[in-house]
């Protein structure tokens, strides 16, 4: 049996990149995932992979940042599974890329509003229930451009740096109630956001040569490893993957 065995996780942004690897690794683990993005297809691609390999898996097309499709989302894996245990704020984008004054501002705002929002109301939509059984995990997936700006990346970076307080103020809400908080940094990874990123050559990580990328499977051992008891003394902070220690610590 797995250590998650028993848990229902639901994976936002999981229908590719590291969210879907983050979900394998999940239901690599014993937890029953709920995997999620706008678009249901690729979402169901991953969890038919999931069954395939034996575990629990379903997907659920959902806009995170739309208050009623995040309820709607909640409630259908509490049907399916029984209420959320685990829950990984993944998704994400990256545009608007370019100078502030030359953004479209609903583009802007759409990125904080996922970026952001997204989590917010994930967290609100599942925390209910975890306090109630005293018992739940939150891993918020973030950046190092939560801490420090880069050119072209306005939105993406405020948004980040708005995440990693909303992380600090969940634990400082709901640590004592039995609610586990992270945010973690994965590192530079090969994924489609990157595809953009490197199309756009606006700052130092747009340069970086997709041969120098992390592959997805590495961040997600390390969520799959934060969301178990081993890593509950780190709850409340801001994680990355290039801590050599938090790596020796998951097994990697």
């Amino acid at each position: 049996m797995g250590e998650l065995n028993g848990k229902v996780a639901v994976v936002t942004g999981g229908g590719r990149g590291i969210g879907a690897a983050i979900a394998e690794a999940l239901a690599a683990a014993g937890a029953a995932v709920v995997v999620t993005a706008r678009g249901l297809s690729a979402c169901e691609v991953v969890a038919a992979r999931i069954r395939e390999a034996g575990g629990t898996a379903q997907a659920v097309a959902c806009d995170v940042s739309l208050p009623a499709e995040v309820e709607s989302l909640v409630a259908a894996a509490r049907e399916a599974y029984g209420p959320v245990d685990i829950l990984v704020n993944n998704a994400g984008v990256i545009q608007p890329i370019g100078p502030l004054a030359d953004c479209d501002a609903e583009d802007w705002l759409d990125n904080l509003r996922i970026n952001l929002g997204g989590p917010f109301l994930m967290a609100r939509a599942v925390l209910p229930s975890m306090v109630e059984r005293g018992a739940g995990v939150l891993v918020n997936i973030s950046s190092g451009a939560a801490h420090r700006p880069l050119e072209g990346w306005s939105a993406y970076c405020a948004g980040k740096a708005g995440l990693a307080m909303l992380t600090g103020s969940l634990h400082l809400e709901y640590g004592a109630k039995g609610v586990r908080v992270f945010g973690f940094g994965p590192g530079t990874v090969d994924t489609e956001m990157q595809v953009q990123i490197r199309a756009s050559g606006i700052n130092p990580v747009s340069r970086i040569p997709r041969a120098e990328l992390a592959k997805v499977e590495r961040p997600a051992a390390v969520v799959a490893w934060l969301c178990g008891e081993a890593a509950a003394d780190l709850a409340g902070q801001e994680l990355s993957i290039r801590d050599e220690e938090l790596l020796k610590r998951a097994g990697l």
